[in-house]
């Protein structure tokens, strides 16, 4: 079922490729007007808007570092500034480093991933918060990882448990401009990030982890997302969606 998100203008984070691409595409399929953000990837963002405006929808591109405080704020800026308004915000852009053990994480790597995945979620929060009118939507994409504790995988997850925990204090704080404030923490999700570097039998064992006997898709998760990008969504804040088939 399609959440009705028509005159609404929704901002995507890392909606270059995979599953922020899906999210994209389908809250315009919903009648959203969608502000695409990559951070390098153009020609992804371009083919991201060239498919919402294809199906009919109404798209354009806009390049920030999440991480940049004076880069969010100026992201916003141009978002409104193109669509007069800004109701939903998917803060999807992430990025992950190669597994290793937490004693054999460099420093580097973790602060990569946490400038990114949590300073970037953040920041794209707070001017979120600062924006949005009253009933608008926040999602983020969290990871079940932060809950299996799979091993090789400390500095990601620590960064995503840090969405969760900042997803439950902002959706008290805006419960008053009745904004919700909701994540989303999908299992393995066939794309080709996931798939980069793996053999067939390392993607059968991801499979593995779910009953279902198989990895999620790209436009699964969007689903998730856009039932709580939508007005159906109206009374749930605060959680965390597990939207991992099964695995826990």
């Amino acid at each position: 079922m399609k959440a009705d998100n028509r005159g609404k203008v929704a901002l995507v984070t890392g909606a270059s490729k995979g599953i922020g691409q899906a999210i994209a595409e389908r809250l315009a399929a919903d009648g959203a007007s969608i502000a695409v953000h990559y951070g390098e990837d153009a020609a992804g963002a371009a083919e991201t808007v060239r498919r919402i405006e294809a199906a009919g929808g109404k798209a354009k591109a806009f390049s920030a570092n999440v991480a940049d405080a004076a880069g969010v704020k100026s992201l916003f800026g141009a978002v409104q500034a193109a669509f007069g308004r800004v109701d939903v915000v998917v803060n999807n852009a992430g990025i992950n480093v190669a597994a290793a053990p937490i004693a054999d994480t460099s420093e580097a790597d973790f602060d990569r991933v946490m400038q990114i995945n949590a300073k970037g979620v953040f920041l794209v929060m707070r001017e979120a918060a600062r924006c949005l009118a009253e009933d608008g939507r926040i999602v983020s994409i969290a990871t079940t990882l932060s809950l299996t504790a799979r091993p090789g995988f400390g500095a990601y997850a620590a960064s995503k448990a840090a969405v969760e925990g900042l997803t439950r204090v902002l959706a008290r704080e805006l419960a008053g401009k009745r904004i919700t404030v909701n994540a989303v923490a999908p299992g393995p999700v066939d794309t080709a990030l996931f798939r980069k570097g793996k053999s067939e039998a390392q993607l059968q064992f991801s499979a593995g982890f779910s009953p279902l006997n198989r990895v999620g898709k790209p436009d699964e998760v969007a689903s998730v997302v856009a039932f709580l990008a939508g007005p159906e969504s109206s009374w749930m804040t605060g959680q965390v969606v597990r939207a991992n088939g099964g695995w826990i």
